[in-house]
């Protein structure tokens, strides 16, 4: 549509039943840009996805499609093609919001392109979009303690100690985000990543 519009994707799965479970701070994540942006979600006429349009970083920042899908982690792809699709954007400023097993929490990397790293959500991106060249907000929620599994942890509620850092590591991650779509790539790893 124009050239300064970026797609951000909060990765989650929909529901209350996983509201509060460490796969869905995407959801969190961009939660908090649409209250910065000043609007609620709405389903956008793709299907499949909630949206809200707005400018990012203050009147006259750059536009923005915040986007929740309304499907489950692995079905992400289709409706963030869907999305691409109808306003004409390109997967350089398409923007995933993601937990990550690899990163402790309370962290969070931000960078453009890699694999999937087995985030069920991010393969179904890089199938849809035939490419893993977005950008990547990831937000740490560290390894699983003990033998408990990869799958059964991401799934899992946040501990009573994280829930109460969680909404300044939501924040934090909603700032790198900002970041990246208004000062670039290199000023907001030299800024976040360290």
């Amino acid at each position: 549509m124009t050239e300064d519009l970026w797609l951000v994707v909060g990765l989650g799965n929909p529901g209350p039943a996983y509201a509060g479970n460490r796969h869905n701070v995407g959801y969190l994540v961009n939660d908090e840009l649409a209250s910065r942006v000043g609007s609620g979600f709405r389903p956008h006429k793709t299907g499949r996805a909630d949206v809200v349009e707005g400018r990012i970083g203050g009147p006259g920042g750059p536009r923005v499609v915040l986007a929740r899908p309304r499907c489950y982690m692995n079905e992400t792809g289709g409706p963030v093609s869907a999305l691409a699709k109808f306003y004409k954007i390109p997967v350089e400023r398409i923007v995933a919001v993601h937990d990550e097993l690899d990163i402790s929490f309370d962290t969070l990397r931000v960078k453009q392109g890699g694999g999937d790293n087995g985030h069920n959500g991010l393969r179904s991106i890089r199938r849809s979009m035939d490419s893993g060249e977005f950008f990547r907000v990831r937000v740490g929620i560290g390894r699983p303690p003990g033998r408990l599994s990869p799958a059964d942890y991401v799934l899992s509620d946040y501990s009573a100690s994280e829930r109460k850092i969680l909404p300044f590591q939501v924040d934090r991650a909603a700032d790198a985000v900002e970041s990246l779509i208004v000062e670039g790539l290199e000023q907001t790893q030299s800024r976040f990543n360290s």
